[in-house]
């Protein structure tokens, strides 16, 4: 594997809020060329010639040294390539692409591929490329801001590690690593299917006790379905672990604790779930149905069995906390 500082090429395929906060924040540094990839030419044309993002960021300045383009051709140079567009069309898009065979890629995109395997496991399978994840509690906004993030590095060969910790080194983001790529991957999702729960709570219930309840519940779910989906029990206890269901389920900005308070306060409805993607509400079907071909009873994880009725069936959920806390294993 070559020096990827000597190449300090560093694409992010997608300019939404991920890409071009991480990218504000990389392009800061001077040995670092880094270019957001876009299919939108409005954004690219305004971060070249105004340095402003202004479909996520518009009141915002960007950095001078960050570019963008909507020449996917890019992506055959030698790079370090970030993946920060929609999960379910990830795969598809990146294998479509000439990319540089000892690029490194790193998936970003939290939520399942094509079926029911992760888009490590896929592109692993599709190019030859090192294929790693980068999750963690990280809120865009904050990332602009400049304010300390924490990922957690997930891939198979230990030597990237290093390579990040020079990518990342004087700037406001910091790693931890396993080799449990999977089991990052897995957390990624789970901490947006437990978020939802979390949120139905807090819109019918303002009490911390309750909340941390079922909090406690969720975490056990969470590090049981760890394990039965492949990953190990310590990686719940990395950055991607813990760290961001917590942000992911406490957090107002957070997208899938918003759906959970519309479904808690009786708003939510087929139409909201069309307009906006929620890889949370995805992932609680495929869940489930893995279980039931497992062999297990999806009913031993109260919460998941919940939450998929409530995507599913004619539900009244003014009985989901009661059900939760009733639930005799």
């Amino acid at each position: 594997m070559s020096d990827l500082m000597e190449t300090r090429k560093v694409f992010f395929v997608g300019a939404g809020a991920i890409a071009t906060a991480m990218g504000n924040v990389l392009s800061r540094k001077d040995d670092m060329d880094v270019t957001l990839i876009t299919i939108e030419k409005e954004v690219a044309d305004a971060i070249n010639t105004e340095h402003i993002n202004r479909k996520y960021f518009p009141n915002l300045s960007l950095e001078q040294n960050l570019k963008a383009s909507t020449d996917f051709s890019l992506l055959a140079q030698e790079s370090l390539v970030f993946i920060a567009i929609p999960s379910v069309v990830a795969v598809n898009f990146l294998t479509n692409q000439v990319i540089h065979p000892r690029s490194i890629i790193v998936n970003l995109a939290k939520g399942f591929g094509n079926g029911h395997q992760t888009i490590v496991e896929l592109l692993t399978r599709q190019l030859p490329n090192p294929v790693c994840a980068l999750k963690g509690p990280s809120f865009a906004r904050e990332i602009i801001n400049n304010q300390p993030t924490a990922f957690t590095l997930g891939a198979a060969d230990p030597q990237l590690f290093s390579i990040f910790q020079q990518v990342f080194r004087n700037t406001s983001l910091y790693i931890d690593f396993t080799t449990d790529t999977r089991g990052v991957e897995i957390l990624s999702i789970l901490k947006n299917i437990y978020a939802i729960a979390i949120g139905v709570v807090d819109a019918q219930f303002e009490s911390p006790n309750l909340k941390f309840m079922i909090f406690t519940k969720a975490l056990s779910e969470m590090r049981h379905l760890l394990l039965i989906f492949g990953g190990k029990k310590k990686t719940l206890f990395n950055y991607c672990g813990i760290g961001d269901f917590a942000l992911t389920a406490l957090n107002d900005l957070s997208r899938n604790r918003t759906l959970g308070l519309l479904i808690g306060k009786g708003f939510f409805t087929d139409n909201i779930s069309e307009k906006v993607v929620l890889e949370g509400r995805i992932a609680v079907n495929i869940f489930y149905k893995e279980l039931e071909e497992k062999g297990i009873e999806p009913d031993e994880y109260p919460i998941m069995d919940e939450l998929y009725k409530v995507f599913n069936q004619s539900y009244d959920i003014s009985s989901f906390v009661s059900k939760l806390i009733n639930h005799q294993h």
